[in-house]
């Protein structure tokens, strides 16, 4: 009977063991979601890339599909602290034709301390630059006009050098209004990709 019960008990400890060792395996195989380097990547004298995507959609009582992708290159002129610029690009195609929409927007980026982990940041943006459409349907329009706006954000590091961001961004812009010359102001949502290269001294 000791036999037996010693027996079951070494059965139970080795099928633990393999199942544990088959749990790890799984784990390992996983695609990666998360890296804990966001210190290293918000160093000065690093380069930050990537774009931004928002405003895609379909309006059906228009017929209208919008879209926006905005590109960006900047440089930590400090820890947490970002000088750079964007392009704006976007098209809006609807029934009988599209316009286009584009501008160039120098922004300052700042990752806060308050708050950070090793694999997110919170960060806010300012932005200002020109903007403005291929759209000239109205004696309002203005084809080149200043846009400025703020920005809050959340970066994820998913990889050593790469964050899946979002953001919500408030813009406002006189370029292409038609009614007078004011201006509007926009409440949008975005989601981007952002690659951190090491600079010289950080690599």
């Amino acid at each position: 009977m000791k036999r037996i019960f010693l027996l079951s008990a070494f059965l139970s400890i080795l099928s633990f063991s393999a199942s544990a060792q088959i749990d790890e395996e799984i784990m390992d195989r996983r695609p990666q979601t998360t890296a804990p380097v966001a210190d290293d990547a918000v160093q000065k004298g690093n380069w930050l890339v990537g774009a931004s995507i928002g405003n895609i959609g379909h309006n059906f009582k228009s017929e209208t599909f919008n879209f926006d992708i905005e590109p960006r290159a900047g440089y930590f002129v400090s820890d947490n602290a970002v000088v750079g610029a964007s392009a704006q690009l976007g098209v809006s195609i609807y029934d009988g034709g599209e316009s286009w929409r584009y501008g160039v927007t120098p922004f300052v980026r700042y990752y806060f301390p308050e708050g950070a982990a090793s694999t997110h940041r919170w960060f806010g943006e300012a932005l200002l630059g020109f903007a403005g459409s291929s759209e000239e349907d109205s004696d309002g329009d203005a084809v080149v006009s200043r846009v400025y706006g703020v920005r809050a954000g959340y970066a994820h590091f998913v990889a050593q050098n790469v964050a899946l961001e979002g953001t919500l961004n408030l813009i406002r812009s006189s370029a292409n209004i038609d009614i007078d010359d004011s201006a509007s102001t926009g409440l949008s949502l975005a989601v981007g990709l952002q690659i951190y290269l090491p600079g010289r001294g950080n690599q």
